[in-house]
């Protein structure tokens, strides 16, 4: 595959020479490619220099509380579940400074930090995650309150999304609706295709003008009707794969009937309330600020840091924290998670990736409490236990 396809052409077949070019012309183009790569155990996502680095051959055991790599028996670049970080930690940063005070000579000065804004380019984009991009996009950009650092990040970014082939056993992105298969908001998209017969290779489409004239660039070939008939068939053999589920029902009314459920005592006895789902997923946005001096006192800072409705202070009005519990934590983070995120923003808040099940250090799934939930929902009052 050495020829270029013509500019006119909004999809293609590359094999892994023309992902490595891909890489090559967005770095040529400004961009900081991001992508996963394979480093202390993990697939984690960071700066690719090349195509080189991205995870070849690597696959992921994924379970409540587990996380392992595993080797594949095929050279397939993106078939692995979710890592622990998303791309949330580009986009939504876990520090950034907001200003720097200095007292010189009797004079207080201030000064409001303005970094550089990075050009990202994202390479292997989940399904779920381009989801997880579209809330953070409604939650930070929306409104009459925009954040100006996540703003400046994400309109410059490029985002090349790959269609899930093979879900992890904690994924369940079909029951939020948003995968395995991509849906709008990318600029190219993926599907990786491994056979003995027509060997490993990729089929390419554009979703912007701009992601076609990268497409324009690229050594490859025309894409055919066996290429697409053969990718279709492994995203929807991926749908039916699903390592988690939901439960059929609307989870918006669920939450809203089930506050006084016992499955929250049952839950907040395991819970550590260490706030790692928050931190992992992919959606989560609360912050709060930090203010920082040096010893001299002559130099101050204040930063913004990443919060969780796990700590203490997330709910602390004047005279004391308003969920001092555990339950009442966890209760917060779920409900609004799947149930008043849709009074706030029209959706879920949950898109499936499976993250805070895996990353709980007491392998708490939000699938099985959810479950849960539904359960005794649905049941008859029992023992002066009313059911929603």
């Amino acid at each position: 595959m050495s020829a270029p396809v013509t500019p006119a052409a909004d999809e293609a077949v590359i094999d892994r020479e023309g992902l490595a070019a891909l890489v090559d012309v967005l770095r040529s183009r400004g961009f900081t490619v991001i992508g996963p790569t394979v480093r202390g155990g993990a697939i984690v996502l960071d700066e690719l220099e090349s195509a080189e680095s991205l995870p070849y051959g690597w696959g992921v055991e994924l379970e409540a509380g587990q996380y392992r790599l595993r080797e594949r028996p095929d050279p397939a670049a993106f078939a692995n579940a979710a890592g622990p970080q998303s791309w949330k930690t580009f986009l939504h940063p876990a520090r950034v400074r907001q200003w720097r005070a200095e007292r010189a000579d009797g004079q207080l000065t201030f000064e409001a930090d303005d970094p550089p804004t990075p050009r990202y380019a994202f390479l292997g984009v989940r399904p779920c995650d381009l989801r997880a991009i579209a809330i953070q996009d409604r939650v930070l950009t929306g409104g009459r309150h925009a954040d100006s650092t996540y703003q400046g990040r994400r309109s410059g970014a490029f985002l090349v999304s790959v269609e899930c082939t093979e879900p992890g056993g904690t994924c369940f992105c079909v029951s939020m609706g948003t995968g395995p298969a991509a849906g709008p908001g990318y600029d190219l998209v993926l599907t990786e295709l491994v056979d003995d017969e027509d060997g490993h290779r990729f089929w390419i489409r554009s979703g912007s003008p701009e992601g076609a004239d990268v497409l324009a660039e690229l050594p490859g070939r025309r894409a055919d009707d066996a290429t697409r008939a053969a990718a279709h068939e492994r995203v929807s053999a991926a749908a039916d794969r699903m390592g988690r589920t939901m439960p059929e029902a609307d989870l918006h009314q669920l939450m809203a009937g089930t506050l006084d459920a016992p499955r929250w005592d049952d839950v907040a006895s395991r819970c550590l309330t260490c706030g790692n789902c928050t931190m992992v997923c992919p959606t989560c946005f609360c912050t709060t600020t930090q203010d920082v001096t040096d010893l001299t006192g002559d130099h101050a800072e204040r930063w913004r840091l990443w919060d969780s409705c796990f700590d203490l202070d997330h709910s602390y009005l004047h005279g004391g924290t308003v969920r001092a519990s555990s339950r009442s934590r966890y209760r917060q983070w779920l409900t609004h998670k799947l149930g008043t995120w849709y009074d706030q923003f029209g959706s879920s808040g949950c898109v499936g990736c499976g993250r805070c099940i895996v990353w709980c250090p007491v392998a708490i799934d939000i699938t099985e409490e959810t479950a849960a939930l539904h359960d005794w929902a649905g049941r008859p009052a029992d023992d002066g236990e009313e059911p929603a």
